[in-house]
């Protein structure tokens, strides 16, 4: 009988603990009121994680060098840095990419001396100045200030994006950032050989400030330039 009885009593004590958890006592005591009728179904969903934020995306190059000139937080910006902007027109012969802009560059991406060889260069494959778009890796001069590895991989982000906005015919890379930034060579690796950024014809040689301190370079970016421009010679 005894044995019966217990049996009946393990039964009872688990349908009730069942009836408990149904009905949402899963707690000895609490000191919140709860609604003990309030269906399981209807109780508040854990909020879902907020999605993250969408890349900044840009209709047209108007409104890509609008968000260059007043973006906080891009590559280089730091206290003293000054930001310097591209110039050129869309659809240009030729667009140059440089390194990011020194002491001696001014409010250009390539200023002074730099600038005045960039000329001559663009003179002997018979692009005038006008017709070339001209723009820097980072949008910012920070001398003695270096791209941090997150920086490069957002600056190459950044100049894919202004690439194919510009859409030029022809893309030069100035320097040893540009070409690793969106080659992932060095320049030494890189040259002498064509390549595609955002479908656009591409060469990397070395940057105007660097061939005013190594002449003898002048000769290397020469045949650079030839090989860009041998379709059309």
């Amino acid at each position: 009988m005894s044995g019966d009885q217990s049996a009946i009593d393990r039964e009872a004590v688990a349908a009730a603990l069942a009836w408990w958890t149904e009905a949402g006592v899963d707690v000895a005591i609490s000191e919140t009121p709860r609604d003990w009728l309030k269906s399981a179904a209807t109780a508040p969903a854990v909020a879902a994680a907020p999605p993250e934020t969408a890349p900044t995306v840009h209709e047209d190059l108007s409104a890509f060098r609008h968000w260059l000139s007043s973006e906080p937080g891009l590559p280089l910006d730091r206290v003293g840095a000054r930001r310097v902007l591209p110039h050129g027109a869309e659809g240009a012969e030729i667009m140059l990419l440089s390194d990011p802009p020194g002491i001696d560059d001014g409010d250009q991406p390539i200023g002074g001396e730099a600038w005045t060889l960039a000329v001559r260069m663009l003179a002997a494959i018979g692009i005038a100045p006008d017709d070339a778009y001209s723009a820097s890796l980072a949008c910012f001069a920070a001398p003695g200030t270096k791209l941090t590895p997150s920086e490069i991989i957002a600056c190459a982000d950044i100049a894919r994006r202004h690439v194919a906005l510009v859409q030029p015919k022809r893309l030069v890379l100035l320097g040893e950032g540009p070409t690793r930034a969106l080659l992932g060579e060095s320049l030494p690796q890189a040259r002498g050989r064509l390549h595609k950024v955002e479908g656009v014809r591409t060469i990397a040689t070395h940057h105007p400030r660097m061939l005013l301190k190594r002449p003898h370079d002048k000769a290397h970016a020469w045949r650079d330039l030839l090989l860009l421009m041998e379709e059309e010679l």
